[in-house]
């Protein structure tokens, strides 16, 4: 069997490249028009957008690869026209279906209806396998069991049992389940900004960022490795999938990083500690933040500024690792590197609808029509000035991997739509809630470990989006009951939803980035792991302090926990690395470790007496010279 694509890059077409891309081209050239003219209901939209894109699934991602036996190849691409036939006559049927009528919530579905739901959904479970891997499938095969026989559980466990006429009513001919708000989402907002990020691609702005990257940050020690993580922070947040965006900016910063004397593992590591960063870092923050948007009903722009100040943390986390490797490596910066000037003056115009799509998301305007916005200004910018035409092949091109990077989205977000449904339809979530809550002991930092925990585990088999929206579910009721406020709850699961790309044992972002720096996969993870510590400092320090400024929040507080949460990464990082401006003592080390820990007393006195011993250290160690102490 074909394994299933890692991540959000268009899957190789074999022979079939005309047809997929017309089929392909045919769905951008669709969602665009529904996006400015929104003229079908949800429910027709849906499952179109659904039938087409388990269509391309079957014909991209064929049963068999080219490698197996010719008759059997055959075989599997025969069943693959047979599955995208099927699916597209279920979307059909789906989209003719008389929801006015309704006869079918008291007598049932007709036989037809009840196959057609059932076959798509056996679909469904089908393309998420080809395209993300087969525990999400799993995981929603189970929730779909439990429904059915919740009655014949235990009584902490026990919900009602429903038949299969309820399930598919429940999860087919409703707004919930397949075709609920992670689906909608998916097919709305997020499939603009993922064509946003593909023509970004094909006009030559994705270029002109990375240069940007090495322009600032080239000439300091450790150049390509800062240039890293500044590049992908700027296009990660487009990208939508951090393994993309590794294999994207790290196939230029990782030889380069190489050449300059970080190990191979050590190059890959922070390439994606960078990449899976980016999808925490505004304006776009990948596509669970528009499903976080739906889920607690806040506009974007609120959840869009609230997270500017833990996403730069985040990276200054990033790049003072980077700096104390490079320190203790001995390593310099590039030579010859291009001012900064040179570069913006020659590709100034695409920062344009960067600084479009920020300001219209910060004025609330609707997320689709500000994407189809930036789609069409990153077009016009590049055929603004002469140097930087591009063919009109490019944009088609765009537009068709626009279509074909949705698919492991699209799919994964329609099987997460089902985890969700039986959540609300069996009532688990409570049960889930209370079991959290006992387990933790009633203690916070007991339910934050068990959650990151159930982060890492389920990543390992899930996209992040898909972790997020089954995590989120879960696990935000009971950060509720803890007195968290929900924005709070939900950024908090959202982090710590991202760890799976860079945590042992499967770090997918550290595997793709140890591909190309030719390093152990399982070194590459653990440096991967070491530099994004800050996925888990700094959602513990938006529960412990006023890093989310909310609406009751001071100046005052938010400072302070500015200021801990910078002197945490600091101490850790520093007593971690054994290195300040100097090499450190385990004295100074163990000291270092103490003051991070400080950090997390929600008292100010406590955390301003904490950073006052972390300035005393960093004098006492500035003050020392030069001259490294041995441990």
């Amino acid at each position: 069997m074909q394994q299933p694509s890692l991540s959000n890059e268009p899957a190789r077409l074999g022979g079939f490249d005309y047809l997929i891309g017309a089929i392909a081209l045919a769905l951008t050239l669709f969602q665009i028009w529904h996006g400015l003219a929104a003229e079908l209901s949800a429910p027709v939209f849906l499952p179109l957008h659904l039938s087409w894109v388990l269509v391309l699934v079957f014909l991209v991602n064929p049963t068999f690869s080219r490698t197996a036996p010719p008759s059997l190849y055959r075989t599997g691409r025969f069943l693959d026209f047979a599955f995208a036939a099927i699916s597209a006559w279920i979307g059909f049927r789906l989209t003719n279906f008389d929801y006015n009528d309704l006869s079918f919530l008291f007598d049932g579905l007709g036989t037809v209806d009840l196959y057609a739901g059932v076959i798509l959904i056996a679909l469904l479970l089908e393309a998420t396998r080809r395209t993300v891997g087969w525990v999400m499938s799993c995981i929603a095969i189970v929730f779909l069991v439990y429904a059915m026989l919740g009655n014949v559980l235990p009584d902490d466990f026990a919900s009602k049992g429903f038949d299969l006429q309820e399930i598919i009513r429940f999860h087919i001919f409703s707004t919930n389940g397949v075709f609920g708000a992670p689906l909608a989402i998916s097919a709305g907002v997020v499939f603009v900004f993922v064509l946003f990020g593909a023509l970004l691609q094909v006009t030559g702005a994705g270029q002109f960022f990375i240069d940007c990257a090495f322009a600032i940050a080239g000439r300091y020690r450790g150049g390509p490795a800062k240039a890293s993580v500044l590049a992908s922070a700027a296009l990660g947040s487009i990208s939508g999938s951090a393994i993309a965006n590794t294999v994207t900016t790290g196939a230029l910063t990782i030889p380069m990083m190489k050449k300059l004397g970080y190990k191979p593992e050590q190059a890959a590591g922070i390439e994606a500690a960078a990449s899976t960063g980016g999808q925490i870092m505004p304006p776009v923050m990948g596509a669970g933040a528009f499903v976080m948007a739906q889920f607690t009903g806040l506009p974007y722009a609120e959840i869009l500024l609230v997270s500017i100040a833990p996403a730069i943390l985040y990276f200054f986390c990033t790049l003072l690792y980077v700096h104390l490797m490079a320190c203790k490596l001995g390593l310099k910066g590039m030579d010859n590197v291009e001012k900064i000037a040179v570069v913006v003056k020659q590709g100034w115009h695409y920062l344009l609808p960067l600084v479009m799509i920020t300001v219209l998301l910060l004025m609330s305007y609707s997320p689709v029509l500000v994407g189809l916005a930036g789609c069409l200004a990153i077009v016009v910018a590049a055929f603004s000035r002469r140097k930087t035409w591009v063919p009109f092949s490019a944009i088609l091109a765009g537009l068709r991997d626009g279509a074909l990077m949705i698919l492991p989205i699209s799919a994964a977000c329609a099987t997460a739509g089902i985890v969700v449904g039986v959540v609300g339809q069996t009532g688990i979530g409570l049960q889930f809630t209370q079991a959290l809550i006992s387990l933790s002991g009633g203690y916070l930092w007991g339910a934050f470990i068990l959650i990151a925990l159930a982060a890492v585990v389920l990543g390992m088999g899930l996209p992040v989006t898909a972790a997020y929206i089954v995590l989120s579910v879960m696990a935000v009721p009971a950060l509720n009951e803890f007195g968290l406020p929900v924005l709070t709850a939900h950024l908090i699961v959202f982090w710590l939803s991202q760890t799976s790309n860079v945590t042992p044992p499967i770090a997918l972002a550290a595997f793709a980035g140890a591909g190309i720096a030719g390093a152990s996969p399982m070194k590459s993870a653990v440096q991967a792991f070491k530099l994004a510590f800050g996925f888990f400092i700094i959602p513990l320090m938006m529960a412990y302090s006023g890093l989310l400024w909310q609406a009751d929040d001071t100046a005052f507080q938010f400072v302070v926990a500015i200021l801990a949460t910078l002197g945490l990464i600091i101490a850790f990082a520093c007593g971690v690395e054994a290195r300040l401006f100097n090499q450190l003592n385990l004295l100074a080390r163990g000291l270092l470790l103490i003051i991070a820990a400080l950090m997390l007393v929600e008292s100010p006195v406590v955390r301003l007496g904490a950073l006052g011993a972390l300035a005393l250290i960093a004098l006492w160690d500035w003050k020392r010279g030069s001259d490294p102490v041995k441990i």
